[in-house]
């Protein structure tokens, strides 16, 4: 059983933010294949279903982002879950270009807070994790109003195509492993460095 989840914050005023970017993956999975996201279980929305021929289950965890692993680690321990084989956790990331994409088998959270709290709940970074690039903050702004902030047109754009390719990259995971993924979805960004995104009450 594989679980499959995006990271983000409910309500509405969250909504097309850029921290909202991993479900809106879980979203267009669930649209494409056919799941209903019905069921609030493990403080998540889920839904169950076959991608790829695999089993799966798609989450959106209701804990806010700082606490998505509370919900992670109760899925995996549930359906009694291969971490390291069994999970993928799509995630915003501002260190990469607006639609870029990165997958990963592990690996440290980037400063990344949904996920160093999955990393410090299941207690190991050996998970898969695809990373969807919102673009770097503006030197100017608040890094809370650039996470929580909306895309430009032309930005919404780019994310729509960067939402199908993440969303494909689960079926190429789940259909021919990490690797695969990697080596079709992977691309090098020119002088790119980690960032850190620390939100207290998001």
């Amino acid at each position: 059983m594989y679980i499959i989840a995006g990271l983000g914050n409910f309500g509405r005023e969250y909504t097309n933010t850029r921290h909202n970017i991993g479900f809106e993956v879980i979203d267009r999975l669930a649209g494409q294949e056919n799941i209903s996201l019905l069921e609030m279980k493990h403080k998540a929305v889920i839904g169950k279903g076959m991608i790829a021929g695999q089993k799966c289950i798609l989450a959106k965890p209701l804990t806010f982002m700082n606490l998505s692993g509370e919900s992670i680690r109760e899925l995996v321990d549930y359906y009694k879950a291969d971490a390291a084989s069994e999970l993928i956790v799509i995630s915003d990331d501002i260190c990469l270009d607006v639609g870029q994409l990165r997958i990963r088998k592990q690996g440290s959270a980037g400063g990344h807070n949904g996920l160093k709290n999955i990393i410090s709940l299941l207690g190991h970074d050996a998970f898969v994790r695809i990373r969807v690039g919102v673009g770097e903050k503006p030197q100017e702004w608040d890094l809370v109003d650039h996470v929580l902030g909306h895309f430009s047109t032309a930005e919404r754009k780019l994310m729509d195509e960067a939402v199908d390719r993440a969303a494909e990259a689960v079926r190429v995971i789940l259909a021919d492993g990490a690797d695969a993924a990697m080596n079709q979805f992977n691309r090098k960004a020119a002088g790119k460095k980690d960032a850190g995104i620390t939100l207290t009450s998001s």
